[in-house]
Parts: C-alpha cells; structure tokens; sequence
C-alpha cells in the first residue's frame, strides 16, 4: 500500500482525497475525503483575474489539508488545479500561495488531461458491470468547464468546452452584481442555447451519441441526485452508482430553475455554496442528456480526486 493525496482545486470547490493505494490489486482505500466551497473563479469570466477574497478563501482550505496531509503521513502529494487557474492572468500568485503552504506547486493542467484523470477515476469500478454497456461517457461538470470522455478500457477521446455552473450561472443569471431570482424564460433560453453551442463543439471531437452509458460527476450531478432520492441529509454511499433517470433529471431541473435561493436552499441534501448555482448545473446535464438520447445517468462519487490519487500510486 501507498499512502496517497491528491487534491483538486476547481473554479467552485477544492477537494481533498487521503487514500491508500494498492496498484497490484486496483484498492483505494479513503481515509479522509473532504470538499470545501471556495468558488476560486468568482469573476474570472468577467474580469480575467482571480479576486484577493476568492484566493484567501482557496489558501484558508489550503492550510486545513496541509495539516491534514501532514496528519495522516501521506507519502506523496498531488495538486491539481482546473478551470479557474487556467483562465486567470494572475494565476502566478495562486500558484506562489499554494507552494508556500503545501510545498507542492499545483499543476495548471489542460482540459484533456483533466478529462483522462476524471475518467480513470469515474470508470476503474465500473469496468466490470455486466448491467453497464461499453464505452463509457463520463461527464464531469464543473463550476468553470464540464469534460466529456469517451472510452472502454481506456480513451477514446476526451474534450473539455467552457461551460459549468459558475460560468453559466455568471454569463447569464447575474444581473448588477446579484443572480435573478428565480431566471427569467429569456435568461434560461440563452444559457440552454450557449449550452447547446458548447455540446456542438465537444461532438466535433468526441463521439458523444455512440456512448452506451453515461456517467455523471462533480456536485451538479450529485446534488441532483440527492434531490432526486429524496436524502434527508447528503449521503454519499447512496448517492454513489445510483441510476436517475431522465424524466427525474427534467423535472428536478424545471423546479431548480423555477425556483427561489430560499426554495433550492430547502433541500435538505444541499450545500449552501451550490445554492445559487445548481441551476444552471443541473441544465447542463440535462442537456447533455437529451442531445446523447440517454435514458439515465449513472451518478460516480468517484472522479478526478481518485484519478489523481491513481495517477501516483
């Protein structure tokens, strides 16, 4: 076994996975999984910069996986860092910040590779499934982008488009400085129409409708989920490999975006940082659903942060 941690910093949350690795036999272990609300991309698509607040609030949860890390004696580190990072011209001093506090230097990696790690970690259990059709689409929708990855084994082809629940929620629900509550049909129609324009350009590269089963990611899917369950309390072991079907996701979607901050925040399973963003995420997937003719979604608690952790046990 390797004592492994991998942590993933993404334009809404940063993540944290403490696992023991057994290359030999495909376990991983966790000892610790957590996720923080940071919402490090606050602005970016407007302002092309990382705002001080997003980066104290990124450095705070920074400091409390150090500790952690150093807690449980991992053996090796990995930070991973996505859509935000890569967007902002001052991404050299998130970069500083982390390094000073972890003593790693986070990896601004691209799209394609951020989409690769999402599917070894979303697929590794699943490969086996004889009720599971191959290939695989694995989702994952982020707070700045959303990767499709398409592969049996391996990849077959992966692309990463701009379009996540924070982008969506900021480009076309954020009026003076506060999102509209609840959307107008005019703002739900345009952000339903960049989704589509962004699904047109991942089809120019993956295969999206030659996919037998799709597998979703990230906290948009898994809130849906928790919604569509009905969870009294956000439950991980349910809310892992369940199957949701598309009339459910639709449906949950219409009552999102039809509904007031305080109506979402009364889920019981939701987060208070994906209160104003659900919606738009939650649009995407059931975009994506519709375009790819799926009838289901099934929902993976594992995702980058495990791909990650593979990737140096």
């Amino acid at each position: 076994m390797t004592r492994v941690a991998a942590i993933d910093c993404g334009t809404n949350s940063i993540r944290l996975l403490v696992a023991d690795a057994d290359p030999r036999t495909g376990e991983l272990v966790d000892l610790d999984r957590r996720m923080t609300i940071v919402r490090l991309g606050q602005g970016v698509d407007r302002t092309g910069r990382l705002a001080p607040e997003a980066l104290e609030r990124t450095f705070a949860a920074c400091r409390e996986y150090a500790a952690a890390v150093k807690e449980y004696g991992a053996q090796r580190l990995r930070f991973v860092a996505t859509s935000a990072s890569r967007d902002a011209e001052n991404r050299d001093e998130f970069v500083r910040g982390v390094l000073d506090i972890l003593g790693v230097e986070p990896e601004v990696i691209t799209g394609d590779q951020e989409a690769e790690f999402s599917f070894t970690g979303a697929t590794k259990e699943l490969k086996g499934r004889a009720d599971l059709a191959k290939p695989f689409l694995v989702v994952d929708i982020g707070g700045g982008s959303t990767e499709f990855v398409v592969g049996d084994e391996g990849v077959r082809a992966a692309r990463s488009v701009d379009v996540g629940c924070v982008r969506m929620t900021e480009r076309h629900l954020v009026v003076d400085g506060k999102v509209t509550d609840p959307p107008t049909a005019g703002q739900i129609a345009a952000m339903r129409a960049d989704i589509e324009a962004a699904l047109d350009l991942a089809e120019r590269t993956v295969p999206l409708r030659e996919a037998h089963t799709l597998v979703g990611l990230a906290g948009s899917v898994t809130t849906v989920a928790a919604i569509a369950l009905g969870l009294e309390a956000y439950d991980s072991e349910r809310i892992h490999h369940a199957r949701i079907g598309l009339e459910r996701v639709r449906s949950i979607s219409d009552d999102l975006l039809r509904a007031t901050h305080a109506q979402r925040a009364a889920y019981p399973a939701m987060h208070p940082g994906r209160v104003d963003v659900i919606a738009a995420g939650a649009l995407v997937l059931l975009a994506i659903m519709e375009r790819i003719g799926a009838r289901e979604v099934v929902v993976s608690e594992h995702d980058i942060l495990d791909g990650i952790a593979w990737s140096i046990a």
